[in-house]
């Protein structure tokens, strides 16, 4: 840790992997952290080595992880976003070599493996959380507000959709591997629409799914149904797919006082995406034209989105490292939704409804 001219201490953070991860969702929200220095990048890839060193030229590009442990002393916190196979492995050496630890969804590919990384960072008494960006999402936070404030009264029902129109496939480990490495849909987009689901409505009873590989190439699934039970009784169903030629809602949420319906995608990730820095003035700002609708059908209403706020993460994780705050995503949270993603890979193959 050292001190900086005007934040004051910072924390030094080594982002290892520069995909689309390290390159759109971390590195921009650390490097615009006050209190979190971009240190250093891990990426064997001339490529994109020459993209850090222009885009930070103060931040030094290391070409193997295991230059991270040889100088792991100069860093505090390890950011984990490679390919999802990998993801415990690397939190668990990091946080072996001294270092507070962030890791990107999905946290792990078994809860059993999640709970283990968990006990051993309690073991050693460091900071260790998981990079679920989509809870600061503008319609997330816009539905929480709605929710708590009983504008949809008693929610019977939450319909979740993450849909895209990509009917070849990228020559990606994400879409050309398999499940058991952590590849296909639900892993990828159904780690956060479960995430959220467990936040808005708790704990989950039992899991039904459907998982399917319809693309031709496609390794895993690239086109999933999650019907689920919570305890508290409401039933979340979610979607998520690379072949939806037409687009659902992103959410429509029934009560019994008032629905809640919106469409699109929260703005933040197309703007880090053109290399916009966070923080300016109009940060996480929908326009009018973006926001959802509240009501019955014939008395809508339009409802101002929430300003949505990705930056809160990593100001999360620098107050959790630095003054021994409660971090941003808590891991059992986490690890419940490992639970139910196991659940629904047992569902698919005995297409059986399984309890938790």
């Amino acid at each position: 840790m050292t001190t900086g001219d005007e934040t004051g201490p910072e924390l030094h953070v080594v982002v290892v992997g520069y995909g689309k991860g390290g390159e759109v969702f971390h590195a921009p929200l650390i490097d615009a952290t006050p209190g979190l220095r971009l240190s250093a990048v891990v990426t064997g890839d001339p490529g994109r080595q020459a993209a850090v060193r222009k885009r930070y030229p103060d931040t030094a590009v290391l070409g193997s992880v295991d230059e991270v442990w040889r100088r792991a002393g100069e860093f505090e916190i390890a950011v984990i976003t490679t390919p999802n196979d990998t993801h415990a492995p690397l939190a668990r050496r990091a946080l072996e070599a001294g270092l507070s630890v962030v890791v990107d969804k999905p946290f792990a590919l078994s809860a059993a493996d999640a709970r283990g990384l968990a006990a051993e960072a309690d073991r050693l008494g460091r900071v260790l959380t998981v990079y679920q960006n989509r809870r600061w999402d503008s319609d997330f936070l816009t539905l929480w507000k709605l929710i708590d404030d009983g504008a949809l009264g008693r929610v019977h029902r939450f319909e979740s959709r993450f849909e895209r129109w990509r009917p070849v496939p990228k020559d990606t480990w994400r879409e050309r591997g398999t499940a058991d490495e952590g590849a296909g849909l639900l892993y990828d987009l159904g780690s956060h629409l479960i995430d959220q689901a467990i936040n808005l409505f708790g704990p989950v009873d039992s899991v039904h799914a459907e998982l399917d590989a319809r693309r031709a190439g496609a390794g895993a699934d690239d086109d999933a149904f999650l019907a689920l039970t919570h305890a508290s009784g409401v039933r979340s169903h979610l979607w998520m797919s690379a072949v939806a030629a037409q687009l659902g809602p992103r959410f429509r949420v029934l009560g019994d006082a008032a629905a809640f319906t919106i469409d699109g995608l929260d703005g933040q990730e197309e703007r880090l995406g053109r290399g916009e820095r966070p923080g300016s003035p109009d940060w996480g700002v929908e326009p009018e034209s973006a926001w959802g609708r509240l009501g019955a059908d014939g008395e809508l209403r339009a409802v101002p989105s929430e300003r949505g706020d990705y930056p809160a993460f990593y100001a999360g994780v620098r107050d959790a490292v630095g003054e021994a705050e409660p971090v941003p995503v808590e891991l059992h949270e986490v690890v419940h939704g490992l639970e139910v993603i196991e659940a629904a890979r047992r569902s698919a193959r005995t297409g059986q409804v399984v309890t938790l």
